[in-house]
Formats: C-alpha cells, sequence, structure tokens
C-alpha cells in the first residue's frame, strides 16, 4: 500500500460558484474511513467564497488548481487527471457528496480484473434538502459493456465512477468539444469501454445526488449531447440494438419535452420510448403519458 505522499486514488473535484455545495463535498472525502488520497479541486475562477471553503481545510493532500475552461467541465476534469498521482482517480461533483465508506468499499472489490467501479447514488432535491426515497439506480454491465452502455444507455453517474488513472490517459481524457457538454461523462464511459469490459457494479448507494434549479439535466434536452456522445459507436449496433439506442433517446427527450409542456412532443416521444426504450423506464414512461393526459384535461 501507498503512504500518503504517494496516494492511491486521486479525488477529481471541478467547480465554479459551488462554494455553498463545495464544503460538503470535500467534508465528505475528508471523513472518508480511507485516508490515502489526494484531491484535486479545479477551479473554473469562481467569483464566490470558494477560496475561503478551500483554505478551510488545511491538509497537504488537497491540490487546488484555477483554470478558465470556458464552461467545459470537461476541461477542469482533465486538467486534474494530467497532474493525478493516484493509481485510481475517484470524480465527485461540487454540488455531490459521498458517504464516510465509499472509497474503502471501492477499494475492496479492487483486482486484476477490474478496472471500473460504480455505484448507486441517493437523489436529494434542493427545496427540502432531505434525501427523498428515490435512488439512481444503476445495473451491472454485460460484455461487451460498450454495446451495453449503447443500448441499454449511460449506468454511470459521474460521482459514482472509480476507475484507473492509465485508461483515462489511454484514451486522452474527457472529449472536450462543447457539443459534448453534459454528456462527456457518457462518451468516456464509451472510449474507456473499447479497451476494457472489466466494469464492476456495487449494488447499494455509497453517495448523494444534488438536484438543484440549475442542474444541467433539468433545463437542458440531454438527447442531443448524448447522440453526440455516442455518434462514433453506433455504426457497430444491428438494427434492433439501434432501436432500443433510439428509444431511450426517445425517453430522454420526451421527460425534457414534459418538462418544458410540450406535451404533443413528449407524447409521441413516450411512445417510441415505450416500445423499445428499457424496460426500467416503463414505470416512468406511464406516469408521464398519465400526467399529459390530466393536464391536457385542464
Amino acid at each position: 500500500m501507498k503512504t500518503e505522499c504517494n496516494p492511491f486514488v486521486s479525488v477529481v473535484i471541478p467547480t465554479y460558484n459551488h462554494a455553498e455545495y463545495l464544503h460538503r463535498a470535500l467534508l465528505s472525502v475528508f471523513n472518508q474511513t480511507y485516508v490515502n488520497w489526494e484531491v484535486i479541486v479545479v477551479d473554473n475562477h469562481s467569483t464566490d467564497k470558494t477560496e475561503e471553503v478551500i483554505s478551510s481545510f488545511n491538509d497537504p493532500r488537497l491540490l487546488y488548481l484555477k483554470i478558465h475552461n470556458n464552461g467545459v467541465i470537461a476541461a477542469s476534469r482533465n486538467a486534474a487527471i494530467q497532474i493525478a498521482k493516484g493509481e485510481w482517480v475517484a470524480f465527485l461533483d461540487s454540488d455531490d457528496w459521498w458517504a464516510s465508506n465509499k472509497l474503502q468499499t471501492c477499494i475492496d472489490r479492487v483486482g486484476d480484473n477490474i478496472d471500473f467501479i460504480y455505484h448507486d447514488l441517493k437523489i436529494v432535491r434542493e427545496r427540502t434538502g432531505l434525501c427523498v426515497s428515490a435512488v439512481n439506480k444503476s445495473w451491472q454491465l454485460s460484455a461487451p459493456v460498450l454495446i451495453d452502455l449503447l443500448v441499454r444507455g449511460n449506468a454511470i453517474s459521474t460521482s459514482s465512477a472509480f476507475v484507473r488513472t492509465f485508461l483515462l490517459r489511454q484514451i486522452g481524457g474527457m472529449d472536450q468539444r462543447r457539443e459534448m457538454i453534459a454528456a462527456e461523462d457518457y462518451n468516456t464511459w464509451l472510449r474507456i469501454a473499447q479497451f476494457t469490459d472489466h466494469f464492476k457494479y456495487i449494488p447499494y448507494a455509497l453517495g448523494y445526488y444534488q438536484v438543484h434549479s440549475q442542474s444541467v439535466s433539468s433545463i437542458k434536452d440531454m438527447s442531443v449531447p448524448a447522440r453526440f456522445a455516442a455518434e462514433a459507436f453506433v455504426s457497430r449496433l444491428d438494427s434492433y440494438q439501434k432501436k432500443r439506442f433510439e428509444g431511450n433517446l426517445s425517453y430522454t427527450r420526451g421527460r425534457y419535452n414534459y418538462r418544458a409542456r410540450n406535451y404533443k412532443a413528449a407524447t409521441n416521444d413516450i411512445i417510441n420510448a415505450f416500445k423499445y426504450g428499457r424496460h426500467t423506464l416503463k414505470p416512468k414512461l406511464i406516469w408521464m403519458f398519465i400526467m399529459i393526459v390530466v393536464f391536457r384535461r385542464k
């Protein structure tokens, strides 16, 4: 086992004007039962109290970088990946946080045949600040993982990802094209899956995912960047698999249209997603369809 001067894990936290959340995220790292880590905070020149939050943690394991990422969060993550000393990188968004046993639980599963570990996250709503019953559940990806990620969609939340550093460097880090924004993580998992099928799912929540009014998924049609993230790989799918891929995108687009009250478009998306999307989406699709019928009658 490495010493604290040579961390085994590099925790990567990009941030911008999230001082109110960043302290909680960092505290969850410092409260880990596993201690052989470094944490790299990459700040897009925040104008809030981010520096005060950073200075409140007096620990040599904390590295603080400032870069201008021009709105491309992948650039911040790549800056950290380039200097990471750990054999593994654990991603954590600055508005999310971990359970105290997250790192130890992942490390307990590290082995020669494991290259990527991920887990569920509990969902926290901004309005109440309380953990709701919903869990952002994932599943064990099946080989070939690349095809599974395409056919069933992105199974991996960024703040759950625990991946070998050399793989991130092997693929050249995250794609920094603007069209990829909000789906750069999905694209990264797809590119890693070209080189390994050794993905390990931990089937319980080891962290918390914060949902708030400025969450990208709340204000953007995520089907657009998701399609861009996967476009280089879709040709590997057969005709039925392509329908499954499109069905999952229809769900994502339908959810956006539903929230935007574009009910006609949302209904078409729901029908296509119900036919071809993954089965676990069906309860959500039925609920959205019922709510559309209710709203249209008002």
